[in-house]
């Protein structure tokens, strides 16, 4: 009797499964930031590319994005990889796991690909940590005729439609004019005082916004020297909001809190966004509910959670144009949780490595699911 097919997307996945774990670690102790990933997107390339795929590097005119495919079924099935680093911290949003667990994803449903009537994508999408990868992706194309996109992302518990929240980062630039701090103070116009009088206009905003907003940022350039009156000072920021629309709104607050700045200081203020606003997640959800059930066939648990735990990925934009999920899948870290150098080394562990594993085996047979339930697989085609 043929193997049915989960039992076959297992198997499939179980033989390469150690060469799996040693690609999340490789990539791991390799760590590379936002649109530099260039060994480990060549890495799963090769991977991909050695498991039947044919692989398409530099997608869309983005040197570290590429996409792999294989199976010619007409339900389109895109698994999303990533593997952006955080600067200083390594691997702490755990980006490792995810690429290897696409991989493994991708391998699975290849071997079922034929009999479901699938096409399985492998989407390598770089710079997930503030560069918006996957916006440019889909402006560009990649995600056409795709029908349903997934992916898992490592967190400190399993969560199956994860909270996220809308988001865009932006550089803050101020100029003024420079002075001998001490003997003419008069003739300077202080950038530094620019970025206070915000800092100081955004603290006092954070009493009377929404409890889904967010506003948050660091100093890049305080100044040149002490005994200069700073005439360049630039800030990374990044405002958030439960969904587009409310992050519009704070927005447009918080560029009141930059003007102010300005405006006391008589500088001139810049703003310069990083990337087009990431989307809140819409987690479909017969693809959610599928996902969790094969999940918890894995033992896997999902309790209680904080929902004010909430982060922020272009995955969001993807899940407003196509059916897609973006489950956590816990790695045993408490008390270390995202973007903590305690939860890069968590990244790398023996509980890192069965995440890799279910969330792999969960998103395929979630998939699976998907192409054998003729009510999801009809609405999914349209």
């Amino acid at each position: 009797m043929a193997m049915d097919p989960k039992s076959a997307a297992k198997a499939a996945y179980e033989r390469v499964e150690p060469e799996l774990v040693e690609l999340s670690h490789r990539i791991h102790a390799h760590p590379e930031v936002k649109w530099e990933e260039e060994r480990a997107c060549a890495w799963l390339g090769e991977a991909l590319d050695g498991h039947g795929f044919s692989v398409e590097p530099g997608v869309c005119g983005l040197p570290t994005a590429f996409q792999a495919r294989v199976g010619s079924g007409p339900l389109h099935v895109v698994v999303c990889a990533e593997y952006d680093a955080l600067p200083g911290i390594g691997h702490a949003c755990g980006h490792n796991i995810i690429a290897a667990t696409a991989v493994g994803a991708g391998v699975a449903l290849a071997e079922v690909a034929d009999d479901l009537g699938l096409t399985v994508r492998v989407m390598g999408c770089p710079a997930e940590e503030g560069g918006g990868g996957k916006i440019l992706l889909l402006q560009g194309g990649a995600f056409d005729g795709a029908h349903l996109a997934m992916m898992t992302h490592p967190a400190p518990i399993d969560i199956a439609e994860w909270p996220i929240i809308a988001a865009q980062q932006f550089r803050v630039r101020y100029t003024g004019k420079e002075a001998h701090a001490s003997a003419y103070p008069e003739l300077g116009r202080n950038a530094a005082d620019a970025l206070t009088v915000a800092g100081v206009a955004i603290g006092l905003l954070r009493q009377h916004i929404h409890a889904g907003d967010r506003v948050h940022g660091i100093v890049t350039h305080g100044g040149e020297a002490p005994n200069i009156v700073p005439a360049h000072t630039e800030a990374e920021y990044i405002v958030r909001g439960a969904t587009v629309a409310d992050f519009e709104v704070m927005r447009e607050r918080v560029m009141r809190c930059f003007e102010a700045g300005a405006l006391a200081t008589g500088t001139t203020l810049d703003i310069l966004p990083r990337h087009e606003p990431y989307a809140e997640m819409h987690h479909d959800p017969a693809l959610a509910a599928a996902y969790r059930r094969n999940a918890e066939a894995l033992g896997r648990t999902f309790g209680p959670f904080d929902p004010r735990a909430a982060g922020s990925t272009d995955m969001g934009n993807v899940s407003l144009a196509i059916p897609s999920i973006h489950p956590a899948i816990g790695i045993d870290s408490l008390p270390a949780v995202n973007h903590q150098p305690e939860f890069t080394a968590h990244c790398a562990t023996p509980a890192a490595d069965r995440a890799l594993r279910d969330g792999a085996l969960a998103m395929a047979w979630a998939a699976v699911d998907c192409a054998t339930d003729d009510t999801v697989r009809h609405r999914l085609l349209g």
